[in-house]
Formats: C-alpha cells, structure tokens, sequence
C-alpha cells in the first residue's frame, strides 16, 4: 500500500470509515475506541493494526486530526515518490517482520530536508531511552535516544545520525507548521480541508457545497450554513423537493412510501416493496449500497413524533424521506399543510415538514449512517437570547426547554405527561455491532500524554451501556432521541412554533 493521506485531513470519520469499508482486502481490521462518558466532547481514535496506522478525530465535529505511522513493517509508505523506509526487493512488497522506521539521514538528506531543533523528552523512571521529536511542516518523526548520551547543548544533527539513536519509531502526519504548534489547537483549530473527500479531491463546481451547522430558529424554520457559499434557509411546509436538490444536490438515497407501502431508491437501484410497519433502518433484509450507510431509521421516529403531536395526520398520500448521508441529515417531503389545513398557503404538491439532525454517536444503533451534523437552537425567551447546542448533555437542554414551555401546559400533570420519555429498542433483529466490520471499543481513558502524543487504554464492547435502547422526549417542533449517556443521537425538527 503506498499512503498519500494528507488530503484526508478534515475529513469526516463517516466519510473515512466508508472509504475503509469499501476496502475489506485493505483493511481487515478495523478498531474504533471512545470515551462511552463523553462520545461528543472526547477525540475518537480510529486503530488500523493490519496497516500499521493510527487516526485520531475531535469529539465535536468528529473530523481526522492527526495521522500515525506506528508500524512500517504493515506497509509501504512513499514520499514524493521516495520510499519513506529504504526496502530491500519490491519496494511494495509487506513484510511480516519488523521494519525499523526510516533513519534520520534518510529523512534529513533524502525527503524532508532541514529542520529546527525538535523537542527532547525524558525516558519514564526505570527506562533508559528518552525520545526526541523532530518536527517539518505537517510532519513529525519520534526517535528514541540514549538518556545518558543526551545533552542540552548537544548538536541534534550529530545525536540522530549517531550510533545512540534509533531509526524513527513512529510518524506523525498533521496540519501546521510545527508539532509544538500545532499540538495546542490539534482538536479544536478549524481544518483547512472540507470533511467531503469528494470535495478535498474535486472542485467544488462539481460537487454540493457541505453544511457546517444547522441554526433552528422559531416557526419552522432552520438555516443551513455552508462552508463556501452563503446559507441556505429550509421552511418547513415551505420548501420543495426541488429547492432541496438545487441547493444540497441529489440525496444519497430516497425512502419512499405509499399509502401502507415503502420502496427504497439509492444509486440507481430499483424499488422494492418493503413490510408495512417495518423502519428502513431496521428491516434485517435491506443490504448496504455504495455508501455505507444507505439505510435510515427516520420510520420509527416519524412514528413516535405521531404520539407526541397534538394533531395526527390520517392521510394516505405519499411521502419521502430524502436521506442526506454526506450532509448528516434526512428530510421527510410530504404533503403540504394547505392540503389539510386551510391556514397554510402554498401550491407545492409536496414540501419539506420535518427534519432528522443526526449525531453519528459511536456505539449507538445508528453510528455511521450518517456524518455527525452539528445544530443550534436559537432561543428568543422574553426577549433574552439563549443558544442550545448538539455538544450539550440532554439533560442541559432539556432543563431550559422546560423552563421555556412552562407556562404552555395547562396544569402540572399535563406537564409531567408530554415531558415522559418513551422507549424506543433499536436493536432487535440486528447484530451485537451497528456495524458488522468495526470494532468498537468503549470506555477507553486517555492516559498521562507525553508531549508528542497520548495513551490509549481501550475498553471492551462488556464495558459498554446497552446503546440499543434509546428514549425520546418531545418539546413543541422538537423531539430528541436521547441515549443511555444521555447524548442526543437524533434531533427532529417539525411545523411549531418554538
């Protein structure tokens, strides 16, 4: 395997994750380790042992932030066209011994040319060899040294060709012009490559602009703020099918149902007529297609939003779900509210009427469906602005939501009753793993980081909450579907005025 990854910096772990799939040979294993506490707020590692790579990914926008060589031996990694290590034979050719990394020489005097003095850290107590960090422009290498031989006043140049050095033992791949620099903002600095890959690979006349964030404001309405072009304003009830593919493109797949029946329609494929009360995202029988998430749960919910409106439609017309999976969204497109209510006023056969935000929450039921869309809700309570967001805890959310909708019940049990959760169990009929090929390892703790990069202790799937139940709660034009560690997987935005 020959590695050009740089380009894939920023990019969305769906959109990795997908790519990884598609290339079983490749990439036979797959470990995925998290924080089960704070699966939004902590980084998510992404560990490639048959490729001897490590990717590591923020918690909020679950964006690649840092790529590790940790193995040279798993793969053969070229540098403008150079080897990175020196190989006897086919250079393309994996070993199952042990490689040594690249010398010092060869990266100094071959491929990266000069660098400034890098970074000395002493060894562990007990541990005879402390590291050395030498750090180019997006690159970084690690080198075990001698603690003894070690000297402030040391030439580094002299100490890395030395006998005391050993070849490199790891490679770091990041955005920035130093690793001293760029380690202060790794997580949180806004990447300068767009999640999409087709995206960092394609211009952007070709493929739709991405979604940044997700504002929802009062009245059914939600903006959508792009990466390079202005926002985009979606009014339920409001917008048409046909504004929806002017501004966001084609969506990756269409769910759609007819009267009692519902028929899929992704990449070209043909329809099929599917169970009546069977959820997309839940039917054992519908396979994956080209994206690796190709299937949607956005049925079930549809259904609880019923239970929790005050007015619940008998009507039997069509309707769609447009799944954005690239994008981190589903739409449902259905008849307008002027086909049943005289107080709606819009020509459209069919429009926009809910919106499905999803979290991608690794170990839940629905991770890698979609990437992760971050949202807002923009608050006006009397006149004091207040901002809910897709990193808060439900609970957070929830306690200002109550506060705001306090005066709108008629008496407290009417209050405690709209506010109940209800179960909803999405894994029967599933695997033990919401994807087959990726391991996932929760409750992982970062242990105490070195100044070049930390320990990741990995959990077991034992260690895990039970991810499959997941309870929703309603809000006027909102409903969350919360997990067991009470991070919202799924927000629904419906017609009501917030």
């Amino acid at each position: 395997m020959t590695a050009n990854v740089r380009q894939d910096l920023g990019a969305s772990l769906h959109a990795i994750l997908t790519r990884l799939k598609s290339q079983p040979q490749l990439y036979p294993q797959i470990y995925l380790a998290y924080s089960t506490a704070e699966p939004v707020l902590d980084p998510i590692v992404l560990n490639l042992p048959a490729n001897g790579l490590r990717l590591r990914f923020d918690g909020p926008d679950q964006r690649l932030r840092l790529i590790e060589i940790i193995d040279f031996s798993k793969s053969s990694f070229t540098y403008k066209s150079q080897d990175l290590v020196r190989r006897t034979g086919n250079s393309n050719e994996v070993v199952s011994d042990p490689v040594p990394g690249p010398s010092f020489k060869h990266l100094y005097n071959r491929l990266f040319g000069p660098s400034y003095p890098g970074e000395y850290i002493p060894p562990s107590s007990g541990e005879s060899q402390g590291t050395y960090v030498l750090s180019w422009p997006g690159l970084a290498a690690r080198f075990a040294i001698k603690h003894k031989s070690w000297s402030e006043k040391a030439d580094f140049v002299s100490l890395l060709s030395s006998s005391v050095a050993s070849p490199a033992t790891s490679l770091a791949i990041f955005s920035g012009s130093s690793w001293p620099e760029a380690r202060e903002s790794l997580y949180t600095k806004r990447p300068q490559l767009p999640r999409s890959l087709a995206l960092a690979s394609k211009s952007a006349e070709t493929v739709p602009d991405e979604i940044e964030e997700v504002v929802i404001h009062g009245n059914g309405r939600l903006e959508l703020f792009r990466r390079a072009s202005s926002s985009f304003m979606i009014g339920l009830n409001e917008t048409t099918p046909q504004d929806l593919v002017a501004e966001l493109g084609p969506p990756d797949a269409i769910f759609r149902k007819s009267g009692n029946g519902l028929s899929i329609h992704a990449g070209g494929a043909s329809s099929k007529p599917r169970r009546p009360s069977m959820s997309p995202g839940l039917d054992p029988h519908l396979g994956d297609h080209d994206q690796s998430s190709a299937k949607s749960y956005t049925d079930d919910s549809e259904n609880e939003i019923s239970n929790i409106e005050e007015a619940q439609d008998d009507e039997s017309t069509s309707e769609a779900f447009y799944n954005y999976f690239h994008h981190g969204f589903d739409v449902l497109v259905s008849t307008p509210q002027s086909k049943r209510s005289p107080n709606a006023d819009t020509s459209a056969d069919f429009v926009v009427t809910k919106v499905f935000l999803h979290s991608n929450i690794p170990g839940s039921y629905s991770f890698n469906r979609h990437r992760r869309s971050r949202w807002r809700i923009a608050l006006d309570d009397n006149g004091q602005s207040r901002e809910l967001t897709s990193q808060m805890r439900f609970k957070e959310i929830s306690d200002v939501l109550k506060e705001v909708w306090h005066s709108s019940y008629r008496d407290a049990e009417e209050e405690k009753r709209m506010q109940r959760g209800m179960v909803l169990n999405r894994g029967w009929g599933v695997g033990d793993s919401p994807e087959s090929s990726i391991e996932l390892l929760g409750g992982f703790e970062e242990g105490p980081a070195s100044q070049d990069q930390g320990s990741i202790k990995a959990g077991t799937e034992a260690s895990m909450p039970n991810m499959s139940n997941t309870e929703l709660f309603g809000f006027p034009g909102l409903l969350f579907e919360v997990l067991k560690n009470d991070t919202i997987s799924c927000l629904t935005v419906y017609q009501h005025e917030i």
